[in-house]
């Protein structure tokens, strides 16, 4: 499932000229992304930090299929968050239905890094779908 959704705009979003990493704290995975193969799906913006985890293997719950709809793909970015595109209104007001909302809260198909700084990402225990990952 993916798509847009058509009762918002489009966020402007700056895409990555380098390659740049993403460290999931949970499984301690690091993916290094190649700006060059973006966008790898169609779940989530192109390039968000949705469509990369999903392309890498990184299961991120995201209910309505990456188009700002709910809630489920909260991440809370606990480094390089300054290299994201901002979050736009519909974002935020998704983030106020979500559970354990930090500063460092983001949708995780909303959020675009720009590439200027590796990104630290920890996707809340509440958050994992722990059937399909197979850890706790």
């Amino acid at each position: 499932m993916g798509g847009t959704n058509p009762y918002i705009s489009t966020p402007k979003i700056q895409r990555p000229a380098r390659k740049f990493k993403i460290t999931f704290t949970n499984n301690n995975q690091t993916i290094e992304v190649d700006p060059t193969k973006i966008p790898y799906g169609e779940t989530g913006l192109p390039g968000s930090i949705l469509d990369i985890a999903l392309h890498n293997g990184v299961d991120i719950d995201h209910a309505c299929g990456g188009v700002c709809a709910c809630s489920t793909c909260h991440v809370h970015i606990l480094k390089g968050g300054e290299s994201c595109s901002e979050a736009e209104e519909s974002e935020l007001d998704m983030l106020d239905l979500a559970a354990d909302l930090k500063p460092s809260s983001r949708l995780s198909c909303q959020c675009v890094p720009n590439g200027e700084a590796d990104l630290v990402v920890e996707i809340p225990a509440w958050n994992r779908n722990l059937i399909r990952e197979g850890n706790p």
